[in-house]
C-alpha cells in the first residue's frame, strides 16, 4: 500500500519556498536558515522551475570558491537538472527516485506548474505511517 504525493501535499500543505536565480548565496543561506528548510526551488520566467539550491550546494560552493561564493548568484551554483514528480507519483516510486539520484527534495509539478515539494523526511514519515497501519491490521486479524 503506497500513498500518492497528492495525499502528502494535502496533509502537509503546498507551500514552497522559491527564489530567483539572481538571489545571492548569502541571501539563500539566510532564507534556508529562517525557514528551517534544506532546499529552495529556483524559478525563472512565469515561475517555471529552473533549478534547486540546497544546503549541499552551499557546502560545495564554499569548498570550491571560499567565502567569496556568498556574493555569487545561486543560478551559477544551483543544481540545474531537477528531477520532478507528479501528484500521482507514489511514495514507493519517489523513494526509489530519491535513493537512486541521491537527493532529498523533489518539486511536484502538474501541467508545468509548481504545486508543492516533497522531502525525504515527508516520504519516511508517510512510509512509517503505512507500516504502522499495516501492523494494526495484522494484529486485528490475528486477534480475530
Amino acid at each position: 500500500m503506497s500513498v500518492s504525493v497528492k495525499a502528502i501535499l494535502d496533509a502537509k500543505g503546498r507551500d514552497v519556498v522559491t527564489a530567483g536565480g539572481n538571489t545571492t548565496v548569502a541571501e539563500a543561506a539566510k532564507l534556508l536558515n529562517e525557514k528551517r528548510i534544506g532546499a529552495i526551488v529556483v524559478v525563472g520566467m512565469n515561475s517555471k522551475i529552473s533549478g534547486m539550491f540546497t544546503e549541499r550546494d552551499i557546502v560545495n560552493a564554499v569548498a570550491k570558491h571560499g567565502a567569496e561564493c556568498l556574493d555569487k548568484p545561486i543560478a551559477s551554483l544551483m543544481t540545474a537538472k531537477v528531477q520532478r514528480c507528479k501528484e500521482d507519483t507514489t511514495t514507493d516510486e519517489l523513494m526509489e527516485v530519491m535513493t537512486l539520484g541521491r537527493f532529498r527534495h523533489v518539486p511536484v509539478e502538474e501541467k508545468g506548474k509548481l504545486t508543492g515539494i516533497i522531502s525525504i523526511g515527508d516520504v519516511v514519515k508517510w512510509r512509517i505511517r503505512e507500516i504502522e497501519i499495516e501492523a494494526e491490521h495484522i494484529k486485528a486479524y490475528i486477534a480475530g
